[in-house]
């Protein structure tokens, strides 16, 4: 694919990374919408969803975005209008520019930047200042606390979260995403490499860290105090309507689906299946399949604890990340490092 694009125009090559970059994007968040949201809840409370839009249900999905598209866009009164119209984008730009750093396949890549997870992580940052302008254009009571409460929230998760990858760029020795795959499908365990040395196993607690941490980051229950319904009816979202309200919506799943993959690179090994060579072509066809498998186990996760564990007290949600995630994360790094020293 890399060789392909590289004889074409520049204009062409960007016309096509951008059409796949909006695939690799829309598919996984419409799938993880029909399978979590429509049947797996509907499974977990007794009763079959969705059914009457095609086969099963399955384009109840376009029907719900044909109906927001219908809607007005209603803009506030009072409303900072052009703060409230961008906000929705700055969501949705931050989860697109994630996809840029993701590999799919030995040469099926966007880019192969040296400082992928770097990236990652400084680029998903940006969806905090989305969510800020949107509580703070809305110029509405709750939209402005469901904003803060959700900035503070981001602010406290992103340490966690960051700090449960370093112990996976020390074993592996590199932040290049697609060097973090090879690490592990090259690794050994205790001088045992039949299967390579997936992370999950021996970065178990930083993989842990890592799933809580993205559970709030995605203001997932137990941690959806910024959006809040008996108390802030949707928190930033409240007066949001038609499209925009559609592309939170989209932003939800859609960096639900690209969280799963960044943790599927670091923690289990990307698009590599275990007793295969890393280097056949045959994974750039493959690749993205295994991939988005590993993103709907992931995903899974996700919505399996939203819709299981009680929301928590804004209190007890910042504890849980300065007193226990934090330190723990710490911990595993200082093991880390010691244990690459010695081993």
């Amino acid at each position: 694919m890399t060789l392909i694009l590289a004889e074409l125009a520049w204009w062409q090559q960007t016309s096509i990374r951008v059409v796949v970059g909006l695939v690799a994007v829309l598919i996984p968040a419409g799938t993880l919408v029909y399978l979590h949201l429509f049947k797996l809840v509907s499974f977990m409370q007794s009763r079959l969803g969705p059914m009457e839009a095609g086969p099963y249900g399955s384009l109840q999905l376009l029907a719900e975005v044909g109906k927001f598209i219908q809607k007005e866009d209603i803009v506030p009164r009072r409303a900072d209008r052009f703060v409230f119209k961008a906000a929705p984008f700055v969501v949705l730009v931050s989860t697109f520019l994630l996809v840029v750093v993701l590999p799919g396949g030995p040469d099926a890549f966007f880019i192969d930047n040296d400082l992928g997870i770097y990236l990652a992580l400084a680029v998903s940052s940006v969806s905090v200042i989305g969510i800020l302008m949107a509580g703070w254009g809305s110029a509405s009571k709750y939209s402005l606390m469901g904003g803060l409460r959700a900035t503070g929230q981001l602010i406290a998760y992103e340490l966690p979260l960051i700090l449960a990858v370093v112990g996976v760029v020390i074993q592996a020795e590199t932040m290049n995403m697609q060097g973090i795959v090879l690490a592990q499908a090259d690794g050994e365990i205790f001088g045992w490499g039949g299967i390579g040395n997936p992370f999950v196993i021996t970065q178990f607690v930083g993989f842990a860290v890592f799933m809580i941490a993205m559970q709030a980051e995605l203001t997932q229950t137990p941690f959806d105090m910024p959006v809040a319904e008996s108390e802030l009816v949707t928190g930033y979202m409240t007066e949001y309507s038609g499209l925009r309200f559609l592309l939170f919506f989209i932003g939800e799943f859609a960096t639900a689906g690209v969280f799963s993959a960044i943790a599927a690179v670091l923690f289990l090994g990307g698009w590599y299946v275990p007793g295969l060579d890393p280097a056949d072509n045959l994974f750039n066809v493959l690749g993205p399949v295994v991939l988005m498998v590993k993103i709907v186990g992931l995903s899974f996760l996700i919505f399996w604890f939203r819709f299981t564990f009680p929301r928590f007290r804004e209190d007890q949600l910042q504890r849980l990340a300065w007193k226990f995630l934090i330190p723990i994360a710490l911990a595993n790094i200082v093991v880390t490092g010691v244990l690459k020293v010695l081993v």
